[in-house]
């Protein structure tokens, strides 16, 4: 029996080899990969980051309307560190916000959702919930601006009809944001990254199971290899820039992304002048404003990202119109292109005061940002699809 027991320990440390050199040391690479596609991993690291430096944060919070503005000033006054933890936590939020980002415009550009739907999903879904992680952590540190973009946004849910009054009640455990909505909120931040990282886990085996895209968007291509050392080296370069500018903003511009209002304790009776959510929340909540009606503005809000899901269903659309999708083409390039200038507009405009000309701007991009999902790429498909036949023709 000893000697079952040790082979059967010896053939599970076998399997965990093969693993690991199967999908990371030996994992077939398209050899054509450029520095965009290590931003996925990077995502991955300054996530670790956030875990870690969030329970140790935890460890001195105190989740208590009264106490929590103060215990984090605790924390950057007189725990050992503390500061240091909480400005990378802080600004680890932002990090997060830029490299996913550009790793979803990375997709966008590329067009990878056309050949692998499920992981353009999986990766959706880990971004919706880093963005519901960012709003709850946020709303922790009780400042103005965390009370009142709380107040702003939990709002939002009255405009549902018959139930919206009740669902907000539930949401704030009351009939206002009061102690327990703050204790909720803390649950739920602490909670979320352990659902996000077995949801990252599951985007990786897709990953690996369909394969890594690359450049010319070829899904099957014989001109693969190893992920090491070709590209273990590439993305530890990646990740060692990353780190230096990381620790530049955190060392040198710990408060530049941040809000002044946040160093002011929370006072439901004072309304700041402007209330305005962090950055990465800006281009949606210009979409937000961008409608008169709360309930239409929420669904504006709402479809902006539903619009991304989407994306896979011009594959079925394309084959039931007999159009053929040509990833990549230079049309696309271009209104890729006008797309992030639409969006960096709508940035701009969702930090200003909901006033005009911002609201007007506002409503107009808006307008731009849906007319790119709903018209310009079908049209762009049916260009390509018509080249490419002229071509062939010819």
């Amino acid at each position: 029996m000893i000697d079952s027991a040790q082979n059967r320990v010896t053939n599970g440390k076998k399997s965990v080899l093969n693993l690991i050199s199967n999908h990371i040391l030996y994992y077939p690479t398209p050899s054509n990969l450029n520095y965009a596609w290590s931003f996925g991993s990077l995502v991955g690291l300054v996530f670790a980051i956030q875990i870690l430096t969030g329970i140790f944060l935890a460890m001195h919070y105190t989740p208590h309307v009264d106490l929590a503005f103060d215990s984090v000033e605790h924390i950057m006054t007189d725990v050992k560190w503390g500061y240091t933890f909480r400005y990378f936590h802080a600004n680890g939020a932002s990090m997060i916000f830029i490299l996913m980002y550009v790793h979803i415009g990375r997709n966008l550009y590329y067009q990878s959702y056309l050949t692998r739907p499920f992981l353009w999903t999986t990766g959706l879904i880990i971004f919706l919930l880093m963005m519901a992680t960012a709003f709850i952590g946020y709303v922790l540190p009780w400042g103005q601006m965390s009370f009142w973009g709380a107040t702003v946004i939990t709002s939002l849910v009255t405009a549902v009809p018959f139930i919206g009054e009740d669902i907000a009640h539930w949401i704030w455990g009351g009939f206002s944001i009061n102690n327990a909505t703050l204790t909720r909120f803390f649950s739920i931040h602490y909670l979320l990254p352990f659902i996000i990282t077995g949801i990252i886990f599951l985007h990786l085996i897709l990953l690996h199971t369909e394969g890594s895209s690359d450049p010319l968007v070829i899904q099957y291509t014989n001109e693969k290899i190893t992920f090491h050392p070709y590209f273990t080296y590439k993305d530890l370069f990646a990740i060692t820039v990353i780190l230096i500018l990381f620790c530049i903003l955190v060392f040198y511009y710990p408060n530049l992304l941040g809000h002044s209002d946040n160093f002011i304790p929370a006072n439901p009776l004072v309304t700041p002048a402007h209330i305005v959510p962090e950055w990465y929340f800006t281009p949606f909540y210009a979409i937000l404003r961008a409608c008169p009606d709360k309930l239409g503005g929420a669904i504006g809000m709402l479809s902006a990202i539903v619009m991304l899901f989407l994306l896979p269903l011009y594959v079925t659309i394309s084959s039931r119109l007999k159009l053929i999708l040509v990833p990549f083409s230079a049309v696309h390039k271009i209104f890729f292109w006008f797309f992030v200038s639409i969006f960096f507009m709508l940035m701009f405009l969702g930090s200003n005061p909901a006033a005009d000309p911002f609201i007007i701007c506002s409503k107009i991009f808006t307008t731009l940002y849906f007319l790119y999902f709903i018209i310009i790429l079908p049209i762009i498909s049916f260009l390509d699809d018509f080249t490419l036949e002229e071509t062939n023709n010819f």
